[in-house]
């Protein structure tokens, strides 16, 4: 969709609201069991998160010290006092005809994620205006069962943290990348899987188009950046002072919809106003088959939920400075919280000299990263030589993305199923940097021990015959009959014809069943024909 030459003309805002369901054993405020795969309608359910009368919540400690430990690893402000508020609205998923959750007393405020994901040497941010918990509604089902809906209540009350942004991002590219860092975080605190197929994350996109204004100063783009954690590096104007109409977008399930949802809205809101027309304030649907958002409610006013402070949950002091007092104590709290993403990336690029772009997958993949460690640990134990060091970690690093990374995503395997013991994978890396074996050979091996993980890779390479000759005086025979047999081909190559040799290298791969080094062919060709 190409939506750069009219959008020139707009500046889009954009905040993001994220929902996120905790790991956690129980919901939010009973013993009910937290299980989102569960397949019996109805199952995980009690007469509290039913919302039956004279029923009294208990708030839940481990969601608590989740939405915590998500909050000291964003940088923000951890009030020593947090409550929870009634959220006023009738809704068939909603049995008690209200929504526990925050709306005046936050458990974190303030905040940024560094996206992490990005490819440029410097890590933008985006700021956070708070996170808070609350709990979940049921599932509505909709069937053709005389046009019934039928309602699952094993979610309701499921504990849920809603993590939302200043409205500093710029672009859908910026708002996938926040979404897909935000993911990785989550997975490495082991504070959610945050799958998005499985409704376990799920966001919400506030977008607004405000005209630019022409005749406004110019300003220093990278400052702007600096300031407002953006990372949009097009426009050059001072945005307006004054945000356009917001549009509410929902229904969003992967991150390539967050991205397309957001193009496709700067594109109609850029038409519409194009037009002459106005942005109507409303909340749209995205829908995933047709690429499209679709109106679902207008919003001319913003809805009254009637909040009030929860009548059946007490103030709860998340910290204190005096002994004996508080829930957590956020010293321990942090050190509970292992290398984040962004400290991770700051030390591959560092340690392993990686250009950004190629931690990316590390970071996606911890396992993967972990299992790189350690084969090139292996590496610098063994090898003295600073450059066949180097070498040595280029090629632990080419063949763990590429071959590796292909077999484990072809066969969807599991860590204990592709973990190559590690100083097996580095045999292997070794015997290719000394010749001994091609390329091919090296990735025969890996599949042949994934395979068969009770196989070393000396047995694959003696039960395979892939030992390369790389002794030149074993080859110089074959190399001297291949030249003599060919003699017009050895004309064209002194011709300058540079086909001509790798023909040779060819024949003399052909003769030797590919048991030839071909570099050393090539240099034992030359040398001859000199």
């Amino acid at each position: 969709m190409d939506i750069s030459a009219k959008a020139e003309k707009y500046w889009p805002t954009i905040g993001l609201e994220v929902h996120i369901e905790p790991k956690t054993r129980t919901k939010m405020f009973c013993s009910c069991r937290n299980n989102p795969n569960e397949s019996v309608p109805n199952k995980n359910v009690c007469p509290i998160c039913l919302g039956h009368p004279g029923m009294l919540p208990v708030a839940n400690r481990e969601a608590i010290k989740q939405i915590l430990k998500l909050g000291l690893s964003l940088n923000c402000t951890i009030p020593e006092r947090a409550m929870f508020d009634r959220k006023n609205y009738f809704y068939p998923d909603l049995p008690k005809g209200y929504q526990i959750t925050q709306n005046y007393y936050p458990f974190c405020l303030g905040g940024a994620l560094p996206i992490f994901l990005s490819e440029t040497e410097e890590i933008p941010t985006v700021k956070l205006s708070s996170i808070h918990l609350e709990e979940d509604a049921g599932k509505l089902l909709h069937t053709n069962m005389a046009n019934a809906t039928l309602v699952d209540y094993n979610r309701a009350g499921v504990p849920l943290i809603e993590l939302i942004t200043e409205p500093v991002i710029h672009s859908a590219l910026e708002a996938r990348l926040f979404a897909e860092s935000l993911q990785i975080l989550l997975r490495y605190l082991n504070i959610s899987d945050a799958d998005m197929e499985r409704g376990e994350m799920r966001i919400e996109v506030n977008i607004s188009l405000a005209p630019i204004d022409a005749d406004q100063t110019k300003v220093d783009v990278n400052s702007w950046q600096a300031n407002n954690g953006s990372t949009n590096q097009q426009n050059e104007f001072c945005r307006s002072t004054s945000l356009g109409t917001k549009v509410e977008v929902k229904n969003i399930n992967s991150f390539k919809a967050v991205e397309k949802a957001i193009e496709y809205e700067i594109l109609r809101q850029t038409e519409i106003l194009e037009r002459g027309e106005k942005i109507v304030q409303e909340t749209r649907g995205w829908n995933d088959a047709k690429e499209i958002t679709a109106s679902q409610r207008i919003k001319e006013e913003s809805d009254d939920y009637r909040y009030f402070p929860e009548p059946d949950l007490p103030l709860i002091i998340t910290h204190s400075q005096k002994e004996g007092e508080g829930l957590f104590n956020l010293e321990e709290l942090k050190r509970e919280i292992q290398e984040l993403p962004w400290e991770r990336r700051k030390r591959f690029i560092n340690n392993y000299n990686l250009e950004p772009k190629k931690v990316i997958l590390f970071l996606k993949q911890k396992e993967l990263g972990d299992y790189f460690e350690q084969v090139v640990n292996e590496a610098k134990n063994k090898i003295q030589d600073q450059v066949q060091l180097v070498k040595a970690m280029e090629l632990v690093y080419n063949y763990l993305t590429t071959d590796l990374w292909g077999w484990i995503v072809k066969e969807n395997l599991n860590s204990s199923q592709w973990q190559i013991p590690s100083d097996n994978f580095f045999f292997i890396i070794k015997n290719l940097l000394d010749n001994k074996i091609s390329s091919k050979g090296a990735k025969i091996i890996i599949e042949e021990i994934i395979h068969n993980n009770k196989k070393s890779p000396a047995e694959v390479i003696q039960e395979k015959q892939l030992e390369q000759l790389s002794d030149p005086s074993s080859l110089e025979s074959i190399v001297a009959n291949v030249i003599q047999e060919n003699s017009k081909v050895v004309d064209d190559y002194k011709k300058g014809k540079e086909n001509a040799l790798q023909f040779l290298v060819g024949k003399v791969m052909a003769q030797t069943k590919g048991a030839a080094n071909p570099q050393v062919i090539r240099d034992l060709i030359q040398k001859l024909l000199k």
